[in-house]
């Protein structure tokens, strides 16, 4: 569900400025030709947006919608680490999983298309897939994860999925399996961390499919 918008920032329009309702926007962009505007949850961001608009203008900006006490707690991601996402492809049910580089989102490993899984079991083997990949490659960097059910099945070493076996999913299941083994027969050095999609937006792994 999209955040309801509390404040609009006209660039050009009839008077530039910030506004509290779209209504007041609309008063004047409307009718107003080449109409530069953008509304924003917080009128924090609004400000900013309104003072350094080559920064917001047609740009795809993350608000959070916690209190600046709540963002000070979470605190800003370590850069210096690995992100990984699963997802599903609406239109054939299809589903993959992918790693990157969280400070320049660079593709580390991509595994996918696979029939007949689920967004958990990609993010379970998103994670194991990145803990090896560290491994074999001497790297000992976090790793950060936007499931909570992932994680649980990580710690665990045990995936806890309830999908039953058919001929359309034998492979990825059989790589579950391969993920758990793997769990039990290897130390597990790096930390795994949880993205703090509120805080931060969506994670440097994410598919854009939302």
């Amino acid at each position: 569900m999209a955040k309801k918008k509390n404040f609009y920032v006209v660039w050009v329009g009839r008077v530039p400025g910030i506004y509290k309702n779209w209504n007041q926007c609309q008063k004047q962009i409307k009718g107003f030709a080449g109409a530069k505007f953008k509304g924003f949850i917080t009128e924090d961001t609004a400000k900013k947006a309104f003072e350094n608009p080559s920064e917001y203008m047609g740009k795809t900006v993350h608000e959070s919608s916690l209190t600046a006490a709540q963002l000070d707690a979470i605190g800003k991601p370590i850069t210096q680490s690995i992100a990984v996402d699963g997802a599903g492809n609406n239109s054939t049910g299809n589903v993959e999983y992918q790693g990157v580089f969280t400070e320049t989102k660079t593709l580390l490993f991509h595994k996918g298309p696979f029939k007949g899984g689920t967004n958990n079991i990609v993010e379970f083997l998103a994670l194991v897939h990145a803990m090896a990949y560290c491994k074999k490659h001497k790297m000992n960097y976090p790793i950060y994860s936007d499931s909570k059910t992932a994680m649980s099945w990580v710690r665990k070493k045990k995936a806890n999925t309830k999908v039953a076996i058919t001929n359309e999913n034998v492979e990825i299941l059989a790589l579950v399996r391969r993920a758990e083994t793997w769990l039990n027969n290897n130390t597990i050095p790096n930390k795994i961390l949880k993205w703090e999609t509120k805080a931060w937006g969506e994670i440097p792994a994410d598919f854009g499919r939302k």
